[in-house]
């Protein structure tokens, strides 16, 4: 029943552009490439798209369904973009984005079309969503050499989804952007704190398993998933980069915004220059526990108390001497009764004074006061030193 309701709130989820934006032929020598049927033109593959290096890419997922995806290299790049759309684009409408992206932020960045989005073929569902990005993923492993350090995903809107579902089993991912991010598909649509069957990109429970920095971006007049996602996921992220409010941006212009281009640099850049030690000492410092407070130190900071003895062997009833400045006196329900070996400590118990043995005579012996041999068990002892 939850499989059911699930592909019923898919339906609800995703709104793929239709007619789709561009088409995919395929040269004589077998490349692929673009041909864009949209007012606002684009990239073409066959005549290098004005001096764009773009490769025309048709990937099969392990659900059967085969997608389109677009890469473009940047040759002085060191890191690489995995682009997740939103909800109703297609890479049709995005491709003059990336191409900015990948000169602005000197980056290699592969972008792709969910299932039943553009060219490609299926049904578009969260779990091949899914499939989706692990075909990427494996493509940008085997053909282009992509290690997951030296990988950012990003992700806008429902590509968040998908983004966080790669991310949390990647351990050793480079960073995360999440633009326009989502708690999950149902707390898009009411505000709930519980968990449904049918609820879909359940990102506020991946983003915990998420080790890399994460840097979240969202407008402050977001109208259709409000900003509140995008700071709660900030709070709960493992490693939470400085956050872009984007105060009067919405859901879908926040490109325009130059805080947007200016702050994304600086994050790209912060990942280029950190070396796997800087790394390494992040995360001891984030798994580093916190020192016990000692609640027998003094607040001042120096060693209010003198005493460093052990409970006596005597009788083991009784409890350790205490400072009564720093500790509080200590509670002996027998200290009022002769037998009882706390009655010799210097420090008086439970506020009390000190009782003294009537059949022996302390004598002045400094050995005899340091290895305390003067010691009340119901009889008296003789000094070891007479």
């Amino acid at each position: 029943m939850g499989c059911v309701i699930s592909n019923l709130s898919a339906k609800f989820a995703f709104f793929p552009p239709s007619p789709p934006t561009y088409q995919i032929k395929k040269q004589e020598d077998g490349k692929l490439y673009a041909v864009y049927t949209s007012a606002a033109g684009g990239v073409d593959n066959a005549n290098g798209g004005g001096g764009c290096s773009l490769d025309v890419l048709s990937l099969c997922t392990k659900r059967g369904n085969k997608i389109v995806a677009f890469y473009l290299k940047n040759p002085y790049a060191r890191l690489t973009l995995l682009y997740s759309h939103g909800n109703a684009a297609d890479l049709g409408q995005l491709v003059d984005l990336f191409v900015q992206l990948k000169a602005n932020l000197r980056v290699n960045l592969m972008g792709y079309d969910y299932s039943g989005y553009g060219a490609s073929t299926g049904k578009p569902s969260e779990l091949n969503t899914y499939a989706d990005i692990e075909a990427v993923y494996e493509c940008l492993q085997t053909e282009y050499g992509v290690s997951q350090e030296d990988l950012i995903l990003y992700g806008q809107s429902v590509g968040s989804g998908p983004t966080l579902h790669l991310a949390s089993k990647l351990p050793r991912l480079r960073g995360v952007v999440l633009h326009s991010a989502i708690l999950s598909g149902l707390r898009v649509v009411c505000h709930v704190n519980c968990r449904f069957c049918f609820d879909i990109y359940r990102n506020v429970n991946k983003i915990q398993k998420v080790k890399c920095p994460t840097l979240v971006i969202h407008g402050m007049e977001d109208d259709i998933v409000s900003w509140l996602h995008g700071n709660r996921l900030w709070k709960k992220a493992k490693d939470p980069y400085e956050p872009l409010w984007i105060k009067g941006g919405n859901h879908c212009n926040l490109e325009l915004y130059p805080d947007y281009i200016r702050h994304l640099y600086k994050f790209i850049y912060d990942m280029e220059t950190m070396t796997t030690k800087t790394r390494l000492t992040k995360i001891k410092q984030r798994l580093k526990l916190p020192k016990k407070s000692n609640t027998r130190k003094s607040t001042a900071g120096s060693s209010c108390c003198c005493i460093k003895a052990g409970q006596p062997s005597c009788c083991p009833k009784c409890p350790k001497p205490q400072c009564p400045k720093c500790c509080g006196s200590p509670t002996c329900p027998t200290c009022l009764q002769p037998g009882c070996c706390c009655c010799n400590w210097k420090l008086r118990c439970c506020g009390l004074p000190k009782l003294k043995c009537l059949d022996v005579k302390l004598l002045k012996c400094p050995s005899c006061l340091r290895c305390g041999c003067f010691t009340c068990l119901c009889k008296c002892m003789q000094c070891s030193c007479r």
